[in-house]
């Protein structure tokens, strides 16, 4: 009897998270993942600590190479191996062999999807120059570190004021001491977060010293022997001497969308919360793929290495032949800007507004442990919550140290339906180091509740 073929084009987060169910449940299976880079099953959100010079050497972020995959696991994968095509019809893939530029079809199966996403480039003059890099592959982060140590640059702009943004201005800033500059033509950094949080935000970068303009567009690049020194917006121009850009990224749902399959938001492959496609023997999971809002159960798109890992581990279970479902993601996420920590869960006001819900929220100041103990930081919480029921609706949290782990509690009473009420009456840790009788989400929770429903 023969083996089945399945291939998985991908093989990071979501690929190799899947791979690895697979072969749990089909030991027999023949399992074969093309990868475009030379990398597999690494780090991603570490990149800008390697940049920073904080993490040591490079493999420290590869969780496992395609030698260990294969023989581990008998996982056999192709690196620098770009899938070009799908013919469903035929059960076919169409690959090209990077090195040698071979092209050549594969057949399988049952196919996965894997193919992440790719960061947005406006198409603006000097994009090309030497010294301007995307950081959307561990590849493209060792390009970056070596520049910093050979180059030894003074000044970099950062475009962008997510969350890459904001680590990439922490790398060079805080840990590299060189003058940042970061712009965004958003009025507002962080767009996840609404603009009374997103302000405490800004006012942090600004205080640490990294140079902050927003409502500032990029119109191109200056280039001098074709290496970056400057970067023109339309208000100006600004010297430097290398460029991080982070203006988002876009899922690579192209293959999916030229073979005829269904795309979702964003143009993200649409899949179910098992992760299967709009094709029988196509599952789609990681970057590439749309999932569900918990909250509403509405198609939601969002690029994270933790949402990642669980499609990836679905999708694995479904394609072995078990049950497995993902009922849906809140696009829980953190950062940080030095010693600033920012963390956001469920819906900020304005998708509540596009959503119709009519909600309350509180805002609080407190600290992130008892405030006479050696440490104590400030920290903000903000919380929705829905009018009439009390229901949570998301949160987001501004502060020092210990602040960004507390939106897990948020997250996790947002997953469990639960009201302010129930928040308040969660029995959570306390000891003066690390909290204050009343957790800071609490307080939050107790004016919430006086003005959704009263005590």
């Amino acid at each position: 009897m023969s083996r089945e073929r399945i291939i998985i084009v991908g093989g990071d987060a979501a690929g190799m998270s899947a791979a690895g169910q697979i072969r749990n449940l089909q030991p027999d299976a023949e399992i074969i993942v093309y990868e475009r880079s030379g990398y597999t099953s690494y780090a991603a959100c570490g990149i800008p600590y390697y940049v920073a010079g904080l993490v040591e050497p490079v493999t420290r972020l590869v969780v496992r190479t395609p030698e260990e995959f294969r023989k581990k696991q008998d996982i056999e994968v192709q690196v620098r191996h770009e899938v070009l095509s799908l013919d469903l019809s035929k059960g076919r893939v169409l690959v090209r062999d990077l090195e040698s530029g071979r092209e050549f079809e594969d057949p399988f199966g049952r196919l996965l999807l894997a193919t992440g996403a790719s960061p947005f480039l406006p198409p603006v003059e000097g994009a090309d120059g030497e010294g301007i890099f995307t950081l959307n592959t561990l590849e493209t982060g060792i390009a970056a570190r070596n520049y910093v140590d050979t180059v030894k640059p003074e000044r970099v702009v950062v475009i962008g004021g997510g969350y890459i943004g904001l680590e990439m201005a922490e790398a060079f800033g805080c840990v590299r001491d060189m003058k940042v500059t970061l712009i965004d033509k958003a009025p507002q950094v962080m767009s996840t977060f609404d603009p009374d949080m997103a302000e405490l935000i800004a006012s942090a970068i600004r205080g640490i010293g990294t140079e902050l303009r927003l409502g500032e567009g990029l119109v191109g690049f200056d280039l001098t022997d074709g290496r970056v020194s400057a970067v023109r917006t339309d208000f100006g121009t600004i010297p430097t001497d290398m460029v991080i850009m982070g203006l988002g990224v876009r899922p690579n749902s192209e293959l999916a969308g030229e073979a005829g399959m269904t795309l979702s938001v964003r143009n993200s492959i649409a899949a179910d919360t098992s992760m299967a496609t709009s094709h029988p023997a196509v599952w789609a999971a990681g970057d590439c793929a749309s999932t569900f809002h918990l909250l509403d159960g509405e198609p939601f798109w969002v690029a994270l290495g933790t949402v990642a890992n669980k499609m990836g581990r679905i999708a694995g279970i479904s394609m072995g032949g078990g049950q497995a479902e993902l009922r849906g993601v809140l696009g829980t996420a953190m950062s940080k800007h030095c010693g600033y920590e920012v963390a956001r869960t469920g819906f900020n006001e304005k998708e509540a507004v596009a959503r119709g819900l009519k909600y309350e929220t509180s805002m609080i100041k407190t600290k992130t442990r008892a405030g006479y103990y050696p440490g104590a930081e400030d920290m903000h919480v903000k919380l929705l919550g829905e009018e009439g029921t009390g229901r949570l609706l998301g949160g987001q949290i501004v502060g020092g140290q210990g602040s960004a782990k507390r939106v897990d509690i948020i997250a996790t009473a947002l997953s469990a339906g639960m009201t302010a009420r129930e928040l308040i009456d969660l029995d959570l840790g306390y000891a003066p180091p690390f909290s204050m009788p009343w957790d800071p989400v609490q307080i939050a929770g107790r004016v919430l509740l006086k003005k959704v429903g009263g005590e």
